[in-house]
């Protein structure tokens, strides 16, 4: 089955389809679209069809559970190797593995691609991962040296893939269920939040920090919040991300 959103949709979509098929999806982007292709029997297509009403679908061959493997290819970014446990790295590169699961981030996103390349460009500091999803950049934080790193998520089931994540890299990472826009949020030199743009502009006023890496939003857009000012600014594949620091 076939769901395509505008890319300004692309997060709710994710994860409407997140609930109705836990085993992941597939995403191609096309232009300022985005696919997302996902297997189902026939209860299944009938759920996708309830919220996708425009969805499309086509008969597939035997063997497709594993074919979704194919569209997990590894990324290099921010002097890391980022892939799946069944791709490997090359000989003494400083690697995370990350299992694609219901937990949105594999590394191969742009946003996540340029939230990682711009931390690793950061002085070495405590950081927070708000919103961490499967906690990839808070993993990437750890392999790059950063100390302590948090990631907080309000989603139970990100929770546990995160804490699972740190465990199968090696790494150290406090992984706890909150609210970034309810719960108090632990105190970080430096926050990172690969979310909405909404998200950003309410959350950046809630911390204890006093710079952020934000992204998650178009090409163009940018957090404006009193109190913080952009001072760098990475474009990738049509996607914004910013580092931004506390006037």
């Amino acid at each position: 089955m076939s769901v395509r959103v505008a890319a300004s949709e692309a997060e709710v979509a994710r994860a409407r389809l997140l609930d109705l098929a836990p085993g992941g999806f597939e995403e191609v982007e096309h232009d300022s679209r985005l696919e997302l292709a996902v297997y189902a029997d026939e209860a299944g297509e009938a759920a996708i069809r309830n919220v996708f009403p425009l969805a499309t679908s086509v008969a597939v061959a035997p063997g497709w559970e594993e074919r979704w493997r194919a569209f997990h290819r590894p990324v290099r970014v921010g002097g890391l190797w980022i892939g799946p446990p069944w791709e490997s790295p090359l000989a003494g590169e400083l690697a995370v593995v990350i299992d694609p699961g219901r937990a949105f981030g594999t590394g191969a996103h742009a946003t996540t691609r340029a939230c990682i390349e711009l931390l690793a460009a950061e002085e070495r500091c405590s950081v927070l991962d708000a919103g961490c999803g499967s906690a990839i950049v808070a993993v990437a934080a750890a392999k790059l040296g950063f100390r302590p790193v948090v990631a907080v998520d309000s989603d139970p089931v990100a929770v546990e893939a995160a804490r699972a994540n740190a465990v199968a890299n090696g790494v150290a990472v406090d992984v706890r269920q909150l609210d970034v826009l309810r719960d108090e949020l632990p105190a970080a030199d430096l926050v990172v939040a690969n979310i909405e743009l909404r998200v950003v502009e309410e959350l950046l006023p809630r911390v204890r920090a006093r710079r952020a890496i934000a992204s998650g939003y178009l090409e163009g857009e940018a957090p404006r919040v009193a109190g913080w000012r952009v001072r760098t600014e990475l474009r990738l594949e049509g996607w914004a991300s910013h580092v931004l620091e506390a006037l």
